[in-house]
Parts: C-alpha cells; sequence; structure tokens
C-alpha cells in the first residue's frame, strides 16, 4: 500500500484499519481507527487499555497511558499513534529497545494481533469497532505558518486551541520544522499578544552565562557584572517567553528552571530573594526528551511542567501536499516577482522538489528558492534541496578528533538516509545493499534520529 505522499504506505489491516472522511482538504472530518494494547502473560490477558484518543504512550513513568512498573521497561519506552493512514509503534530511546512480532524497531507500521516486546514484558495490539476523530482546524494559514494537509491542519487546531490559555506548551519537531513560527503565532493569537515576547535560544548562549541570560544577576554576582542586569524573564514579564532549543540546557539549569515553573519566582544570581513573574512559557527542541529522561539527561520532573501541552511540528516530507502554498507564501515573502512566480510554481518544478527527503525542512527549502530567484533559474536539485554525496564542510579550526568524528557522524548519516530512499524505507533491503546487518542498520538510524 502507498500514501497519499507516495512514500510506502501501512500494511492492511482487516476490515479496513481506518476511515477517512474528507470531502476535500477543506473539511475537518477525518478519523482514525480505534485501538487498545493487552499484556499478555503466559497464561492469560491481565490488563487491557483503550485508547480515548489517538494516541497511546507505554513505559515506566506514571505520566504514560499505559504504565507497566517492571525494571526492564523504561521511563518512556514506545507510543502508538493513530492516523488516518494507519496505526503507528515508535520506541521512545529505551534502553531495551522495542521489538514488534519479533523484530527489533525504530517505527513501524502495526497490524491487528501484533505483539510488541518491552523488555521482559509482551503487549498485544488489537483494533476496536469504533474510530476516533482526528481534531483538525479549517483553516489553512495560523500566524506565518501555512498548509492544506492533514498534517497541519491538525497542528492548527492544537495551536489554536492552547493559544487561549496560558498553558505551558514544547514544541517538538526537526530542525527548519517552523517551531520558532508556530511559538509567535501562539503568541500573537494569545490575551498576552500587546505585551512582550521574548525569546531566548538555550543552545546559542554559554553554559556560563545561560543563568544570568534567563533570570539576570545582581551587580558583583561574578567578575565583569558591573551593573544589574534585568533577564529574560522579568523581560517578558505579562507577556510570553520563547525557550528555543531547550534541550540544550544544562543539567545543573534545569532545577532552577523548575522551580521558575512550579512557583513562578525568579532569583536573580547573586541575589537571595524571589521576584515574582508573570509570564507565559513556549518551549521548543528538535530532540525527544522523553529518550532524555531515559538516558537520565533530563530532569523527568522538568519533563512534566514544560509539556503539558505537546504540539509535534511534522516535517515537509510528511506533508509535500503543501509545497504549492509554501512556495506561493516563500516567494511573496522574498519579494519575487511575477515572472519567478510563475516559473517557481509550476507543475514541473513543484514536482522536482517532491523527489527529496527535505533534512533541512521548510527552512532548507526557503534557502533553495532564494538561492533560485538570485540565479534567476531553477538549480538542480544537487546544488539545493539534495546536498552533493561526499561533499562534507570541515571545520578546520577544531581539533583534528573532533572534526574526524563530526565527518565520520554526517557520513553516516547521509549513507543511511540515501539506502532508505533507494529501497522505499524498506529497512532490510536497505540494509542487505549495504551489507551490513538489520540489527545494527537499525543501530545506525537510531543514532542518527532517522525513523
Amino acid at each position: 500500500m502507498t500514501s497519499r505522499s507516495g512514500r510506502p504506505g501501512p500494511p492492511d489491516l482487516d476490515e479496513s484499519s481506518l476511515t477517512v472522511e474528507l470531502d476535500s482538504v477543506k473539511h475537518p472530518g477525518a478519523r482514525a481507527r480505534g485501538f487498545r494494547v493487552c499484556l499478555v502473560s503466559a497464561a492469560r490477558e491481565s490488563a487491557s487499555w483503550e485508547a480515548v484518543g489517538a494516541h497511546l504512550s507505554i513505559g515506566a513513568a506514571p505520566s504514560n497511558d499505559v504504565v507497566i512498573a517492571e525494571s526492564t521497561v523504561s521511563r518512556f519506552h514506545c507510543e502508538v499513534r493513530a492516523g488516518s493512514d494507519g496505526i503507528r509503534l515508535r520506541d521512545l530511546g529505551s534502553r531495551n529497545g522495542t521489538e514488534l512480532d519479533g523484530t527489533p524497531i525504530v517505527e513501524a507500521w502495526l497490524r491487528n494481533g501484533s505483539l510488541i516486546r518491552i523488555g521482559r514484558v509482551t503487549l498485544r495490539f488489537e483494533l476496536v469497532a469504533d474510530t476516533r476523530p482526528l481534531p483538525m482546524s479549517d483553516q489553512s494559514e495560523i500566524g506565518g505558518l501555512v498548509g492544506e494537509s492533514e498534517a497541519m491542519r491538525t497542528v492548527f487546531a492544537l495551536l489554536e486551541r492552547v493559544s487561549a490559555t496560558d498553558s505551558t506548551v514544547l514544541l517538538e519537531g526537526e530542525t527548519g520544522t517552523g517551531k520558532d513560527v508556530a511559538a509567535e503565532a501562539i503568541h500573537q493569537a494569545s490575551p498576552r499578544r500587546d505585551k512582550a515576547l521574548g525569546v531566548v535560544d538555550c543552545g546559542a548562549v554559554p553554559a556560563n552565562l545561560l543563568e544570568s541570560q534567563l533570570f539576570g544577576h545582581e551587580r558583583g554576582a561574578f567578575t565583569g557584572a558591573d551593573d544589574r542586569r534585568v533577564g529574560a524573564f522579568e523581560d517578558a514579564s505579562g507577556g510570553t517567553l520563547f525557550l528555543d532549543e531547550i534541550g540544550e540546557l544544562p543539567l545543573e539549569l534545569q532545577p532552577k528552571l523548575l522551580r521558575v515553573l512550579e512557583q513562578r519566582k525568579i532569583q536573580r544570581v547573586g541575589s537571595n530573594t524571589l521576584t515574582p513573574v508573570d509570564v507565559r512559557i513556549v518551549a521548543a527542541t528538535n530532540r525527544d526528551l522523553r529518550a532524555e529522561v531515559n538516558e537520565a539527561k533530563w530532569r523527568e520532573d522538568l519533563y512534566y511542567r514544560l509539556a503539558v501541552v505537546k504540539v509535534r511540528m511534522p516535517p515537509l516530507r510528511e506533508h509535500l501536499e503543501d509545497l504549492p502554498m509554501l512556495l506561493d507564501r516563500l516567494l511573496q515573502n522574498l519579494g519575487a516577482d511575477d515572472e519567478a512566480k510563475r516559473r517557481l510554481t509550476s507543475p514541473e518544478f513543484v514536482a522536482s522538489l517532491r523527489g527529496s527527503a527535505w533534512p533541512g525542512n521548510v527552512r532548507e527549502l526557503r534557502n533553495y528558492v532564494e538561492r533560485c530567484l538570485v540565479f534567476d533559474q531553477q538549480l538542480p536539485l544537487a546544488e539545493g534541496a539534495r546536498a552533493r554525496p561526499g561533499a562534507f564542510e570541515l571545520d578546520v579550526a577544531g581539533p583534528y578528533d573532533e572534526a574526524r568524528r563530526k565527518t565520520v557522524a554526517e557520513f553516516e548519516r547521509r549513507y543511511i538516509e540515501a539506502q532508505l530512499r533507494a529501497h522505499d524505507d524498506n529497512v532490510s533491503r536497505a540494509a542487505r545493499a549495504a551489507g551490513i546487518g538489520r540489527v545494527y542498520f537499525y543501530k545506525l538510524m537510531r543514532r542518527h534520529g532517522l525513523r
């Protein structure tokens, strides 16, 4: 079976695994098949959990939908997620991995009756008779985000709902998917729109300066602190604070951020006084913080505080049907003339873009379109969306060992991506073509965040 995007789709499920009731892309009526998982013992089923919505998270942490208190099960082990194109199982960077019908997986389609193995525990996946609605907005844009696809209108529905609240939001997704644009959209649609939108890139500020950047400092708090400084939390008081790349927050600062989220008070560096702040928090990361919790790199209690509402920004490869609309918006923002717009929105040009994986997502697409405008011609994808094989950017400013490590990692990621594209995302065929074992191939996929 092939999905609408042309990528390999889910296996056929008995009596149709899903129902889609879309009269057009403007009509929000998609429904996904309901499902449950059952705990299987040697003699009998001892428990079962039915999905209330379109998602079930499984693990030892009490915040999961399915809590398995067993030593071989990770805090956040795996998740089952239903869409209008089928139902998937995804490992969450667990310690002992996830097996589906005896095969180790990173992400895979589920069939009725499939057995899921997590540590020493076995679960059976079952379909149920009813279907689950997939909430979707009837809007095709919100803030600077545009899209008519099911993936994007599902995101819009979440953003519309959460914008009216003061709830903390965690935006997840790959680099270039528009998490910063989504954060601005949340702020602009919120009751705080007339107040400040503060931004701190936690990955761009040196760790020894980040605490002062966030919370401020008193005069004389450390060498060079000649004046008192107000931090980002106080600057954005009354408004919204966007913490970009929150996954880069050092472990030693995480308890301090947790205290702010719990008490809504900050303590400047060098001060013993707590200062109240009225600020709404939106955070973003391209990491899976649940996997970071499993590896003890992230505080579990802080994850709970940040992930009050989670919004996953889909990668471009999951909504390629939005390319025409994205191109229109990008060309408008770049000030393209009518002739350039005609050339760069032609069916032939759009079709050529569909053949790329776009690892840099919408940001990479924008850069490619801008290059086409600069050179006043359609550039080959090898110079734009698809990187040239073997073309590595070497950082000669760093030490040899570090440069070598980065180069090898980049080669591995590109090689695995290319093999998967060449074999329609069939891991077994890709592993055979690469001449390596399937288990090791999965290990490389997990290492580089490929699913």
